[in-house]
């Protein structure tokens, strides 16, 4: 079913780096999430008002808000198809994150709107008539919420969408709206038991909870998160596989998007390596890096000395020093500068997630034991963190 919709109303819709067929996949995901979610609205406004459950009548409503969802799921990713302009010249592809964000907020005020409405038929209860009609439309919703779960996680897997796991996580909150209301119908009917209102709260939360995860999910990515430990390895792996390439390190990636993310990294080569060469390859690489991965790339080549034994041998002094201190910390760009009096030793330190030590205390104390070492070394040195 997913496969037809998708050959029906998507033309090459295999090509999802392709911003204009990611920006259909979007308004697909949109425009069937509305009609379904309106049907599903039309249908519980009808059986809640006839049996008088609050439960089924909140339940409507909040399939209202749905289609009110999958408007804003629409309209973000139209927006975030624009193309770059002079004031936003990365693109607009953020757009995503801030739709599925006012799903978020879209799907909390309904929780909050929901616990009220509970709490007052908790206090002023109302007899739950029973129908097959009733059974009839919740069990169609719940099988429509599913087959739209599954739908937009299909959708959302192909152009890896946030938007579209928003979508997936409001559904399940959905289908467990509605299969708790479908209990209180039934425990009403065996056993004259009203948990209506009782049921309503337990749904109230269940859509307060899944708003908070669209929320949590949402504001990461906006605030800038680190990429995928299997990018990252992916992205390594192929640098490193280039004859000339000795080690990365310095590798920053910013998303703007699904299709636009930049990203830039240093490349050990040899010092002796022919600067022609060297730039060749790099530009090679940067270019096979936007064809296989869709980044961006700037590498900045650092020219490193690998056959003199004196330099060698104080970089694995070095080495050993920060390994005692911590063997979390890792080193680059290492040189060894001479002078009449003493060697500057130049490095960068790069410092792990959760390091406890100050800076500065950290730079006194390499600076001491280096000392210890060899007198004759002063340590010029830059403190990093890992930004991935």
């Amino acid at each position: 079913m997913n496969k037809l919709l998708l050959k029906i109303f998507i033309k090459d819709y295999k090509n999802v780096k392709d911003p204009a067929v990611r920006e259909k996949y979007g308004i697909l995901s949109g425009a069937v999430g509305i009609v379904l979610n309106l049907l599903l609205c039309t249908g519980k406004f009808i059986v809640g008002a006839a049996s008088h459950s609050i439960a089924i009548t909140a339940d409507a409503f909040n399939n209202l808000s749905d289609a009110g969802s999958s408007i804003v799921t629409l309209f973000g990713f139209k927006l975030s198809a624009k193309k770059p302009d002079k004031d936003h010249p990365f693109g607009h592809g953020r757009f995503e994150y801030i739709a599925a964000l006012a799903v978020a907020f879209l799907v909390l005020m309904m929780a909050v709107e929901l616990i009220k409405s509970s709490v007052t038929k908790i206090i002023h209860p109302e007899s739950i008539i029973f129908s097959a009609p009733t059974v009839a439309v919740l069990v169609i919703s719940i099988i429509g919420k599913l087959w739209l779960a599954f739908f937009n996680r299909n959708l959302g897997r192909r152009i890896n969408s946030p938007a579209m796991t928003a979508v997936v996580t409001d559904s399940l909150g959905d289908i467990c709206a509605t299969s708790a209301s479908l209990v209180s119908i039934v425990v009403a009917k065996l056993f004259s038991v009203n948990i209506d209102g009782y049921i309503g709260v337990i749904v109230a939360l269940l859509v307060l909870y899944a708003g908070y995860g669209i929320l949590k999910d949402t504001i990461s990515p906006l605030l800038g998160e680190p990429p995928s430990r299997e990018i990252v390895k992916e992205l390594v792996d192929f640098v490193k596989s280039f004859d000339g390439i000795m080690g990365i390190h310095d590798l920053v990636l910013h998303n703007y998007g699904a299709n636009a993310v930049f990203g830039s990294l240093h490349a050990e080569v040899r010092s002796d390596a022919d600067f022609i060469a060297t730039h060749d390859m790099l530009d090679l690489i940067e270019r096979m890096a936007l064809e296989k991965f869709n980044i961006h790339l700037v590498i900045h080549p650092d020219p490193l000395v690998f056959d003199d034994e004196r330099i060698n041998s104080l970089h694995s002094m070095v080495n050993e020093v920060i390994k005692e201190i911590d063997p979390r910390l890792t080193l680059h760009d290492f040189r060894a500068v001479d002078g009449p009096t003493h060697t500057n030793l130049i490095f960068d330190l790069v410092i792990p997630y959760g390091f406890k030590m100050r800076a500065d205390d950290l730079e006194k104390l390499v600076k001491d034991k280096i000392s210890e070492q060899n007198e004759s070394c002063f340590v010029v040195m830059t403190i990093e963190t890992n930004y991935i």
